[in-house]
């Protein structure tokens, strides 16, 4: 009976009563009702809602019967690898003509002068300059078919493009070239590819090629077209060399561009050539050329536009706010550079905790799957690190090297934009994995695509198993290249007989089904003891010290510890120093061996807070106050470190570090 009694008590009131309860109400009290009311109604409707993935972010891969392990994309159709997106975009020429049709002949290409806005170049006058170089180069002897390969010696740019899509339209192939592979391996691949016909930009590495046929380096080159405009005295040496020289001539808004006579995708990888089968964002000359086609195709595909940096790196920033891109392809060391000068200018430990604080706070929403521009904390602290990216980033897609979880948890708080992390190589048309929308966990580097499998397979001299989920990362499906052109060795040691694409990094799988890439079985080397060392797993932690820009660790079978060469950044690095009670100009300072010392233990404090074995710690540093650069050649277009030229341009150093070593 009790019971029954609370029970009656706890029944649902009668509209009555609720209207009457109300009614009993001061008009005060009602009004404040009313107002709370709207407001939770407002922020219901308005709230930011987290971007719903297109699968379970706890189950993002699955193993594929008879495939020897491998996983594909929890996306797509399961019964077949992806080929396509549209059926009317199958060819790069197909794309281009999609996005003419979607956009309505909406700008394409666009420039700039300094201190002036971006000028456009409409897709159907892309198209149109594109057919009628397409056609001069047919005109001049060269034959519309996949085996006339067009070389493109020239930094990016609107006619970079044009070229580009003047071979796609009469199915002839482009080759990239660049400078910055050095001189042996633009001969090397001129001859491979048995190019005669090299569009450049400008008069000076016309001349460097003339040069390499006046020496009778690269017999075959017969054509030079140049995109800007031509230096008289070449036509005479063109001559003797037995090379028409002839520039590319737009006049009088025709829309008709000619060549004036003065007298399956390709890529060169230094001396690794992959041949494939048929097949607005900035975008500076730091990117590699798959990178960027594969972001390019996607902004063709929905009519977007294309922007392009002025040539000059110091003016990106500039170039930035200029356009205010939404898409922002970015390798990751331009991401630590941002990271490290955000931090540089909160110089003072109130600004910094301050500026963790927002970005913790910010970060939670972020692992909720919420991404935004528009919170509290954007405004009082991430609004001008956002203007200087131009303010309208929707998304930033980043690659070609491991990536900090610090830095890019950070930044996808900061910038307020989707910051997707890629994984592949050029044999496998830059991507094999991508970040699921939705899923913003540091640490990974996403799911398989679903053009492709993923398997690991065993490196045992690593201790590295597949049934433990861990080993050599192998891709397959129709984005792994068919082989390194005219070189069938290179090709067998890396494709193997069931098409398996073996690039030589060692992966994970993490129990939600995505990748983590852990290891480097190509730079694998023994201590002298026998322990095996992975340099770039070390250097991915030492990065992380402030005053580190740059950095390169060194071991050998003969060696017993490793060593390593610093390169400090000039923008921090006093500062940090003069916390330590340090001062002096950079020069000064790089030479101070006080302050060596303090590098040297914290980057032995990263070390041990990261897990290194202490045969993992370097135990000798060399301060350089030069960075590495494309243009010393210590580095390769992708800002990868070239080991072994590093290790030939610090030998020296090298073995007076280990000499001062007391084991």
């Amino acid at each position: 009976m009790q019971a029954q009694d609370i029970m009656s008590g706890l029944r649902i009131p009668e509209m009555e009563e609720l209207g009457h309860f109300f009614r009993s109400l001061p008009t005060s009290t009602l009004v404040g009702i009313g107002a709370l009311t709207a407001v939770l109604t407002y922020w219901l409707a308005t709230r930011p809602r987290p971007i719903k993935p297109p699968c379970s972010l706890l189950h993002q891969s699955e193993e594929v019967p008879h495939e020897d392990g491998g996983r594909r994309s929890m996306m797509g159709d399961p019964s077949k690898l992806l080929s396509h997106y549209h059926d009317d975009a199958r060819t790069m020429y197909e794309v281009f003509q999609r996005g003419l049709h979607i956009s309505g002949d909406g700008p394409c290409l666009g420039s700039r002068q300094p201190n002036q806005p971006y000028k456009w170049i409409s897709y159907k006058e892309v198209m149109a300059r594109a057919e009628h170089l397409g056609s001069g180069l047919l005109h001049q002897g060269c034959l519309p078919n996949p085996n006339q390969f067009i070389g493109v010696f020239a930094q990016n740019r609107p006619e970079w493009i044009i070229s580009e899509l003047a071979c796609y339209t009469y199915s002839m192939v482009v080759v990239p070239l660049y400078d910055t592979l050095g001189a042996d391996a633009i001969r090397f691949i001129i001859n491979t590819a048995d190019i005669s016909t090299v569009i450049c930009d400008k008069i000076e590495k016309a001349q460097v090629l003339l040069d390499n046929v006046e020496r009778k380096e690269t017999p075959g080159l017969r054509r030079i077209i140049l995109m800007d405009a031509f230096d008289p005295a070449q036509v005479e040496k063109s001559k003797n060399c037995g090379v028409h020289v002839q520039a590319i001539c737009f006049s009088n808004f025709t829309q008709k561009w000619t060549l004036h006579r003065l007298n399956t995708i390709y890529l060169s990888n230094t001396y690794k050539i992959p041949f494939f089968p048929p097949c607005a964002f900035l975008r500076n000359r730091q990117k590699r050329v798959f990178f960027c086609l594969s972001v390019q195709s996607v902004v063709y595909c929905h009519g977007g536009r294309i922007g392009f940096y002025q040539g000059d790196i110091r003016l990106l920033s500039d170039d930035m706010k200029a356009l205010r891109p939404t898409i922002f392809p970015v390798v990751p060391r331009l991401l630590n550079r941002m990271y490290d000068k955000i931090f540089s200018q909160a110089n003072t430990p109130l600004k910094r905790w301050l500026l963790n604080f927002a970005a913790k706070r910010k970060g939670a929403e972020v692992s909720s799957g919420i991404i935004r521009s528009d919170s509290i904390w954007d405004k009082i602290f991430f609004s001008k690190i956002q203007a200087s990216l131009g303010g309208r980033l929707r998304m930033i897609i980043t690659g070609a090297a491991p990536t900090s979880p610090t830095v890019l948890g950070f930044l996808r708080a900061a910038l307020g934009c989707q910051v997707y992390e890629a994984y592949g190589q050029t044999e496998c048309t830059a991507g094999c994995t991508y970040t699921t929308p939705g899923d913003w966990t540091p640490g990974h580097v996403g799911a398989p695509l679903p053009c492709n499998l993923i398997k690991l397979v065993d490196v045992p001299e690593k201790n590295y198993f597949a049934s433990k989920g861990e080993g050599e990362v192998c891709v397959k499906g129709p984005n792994v290249f068919k082989g390194y052109l005219k070189d069938p060795e290179r090709t067998a040691e890396t494709l193997d007989a069931d098409g398996w694409l073996h690039t030589g990094d060692i992966g994970k799988w993490l129990p939600n089904g995505t990748l983590k890439i852990i290891d480097r079985k190509k730079h694998i080397f023994k201590l002298a003891q026998g322990e095996y060392i992975s340099p770039e797993k070390i250097e991915n932690i030492y990065i992380r010290s402030e005053p580190v820009a740059q950095l390169y660790v060194h071991g050998d079978s003969l060696q017993s510890c490793l060593v390593g060469i610093v390169v400090p950044d000039p923008e921090i690095m006093p500062d940090w120093a003069k916390k330590k009670g340090i001062l002096g100009t950079y020069k000064d300072l790089c030479k101070n061996t006080e302050l060596k010392k303090a590098i040297l233990e914290d980057l032995v404090r990263l070390g041990k807070a990261s897990g290194l074995h202490s045969f993992e710690q370097v135990k000798n540093i060399y301060i350089h106050n030069e960075m590495f650069s494309i243009q010393n050649g210590l580095l390769t277009p992708t800002l990868k470190a070239k080991r072994p030229e590093l290790k030939e341009f610090f030998k020296q150093k090298i073995d007076q570090l280990y000499s001062s070593i007391s084991m």
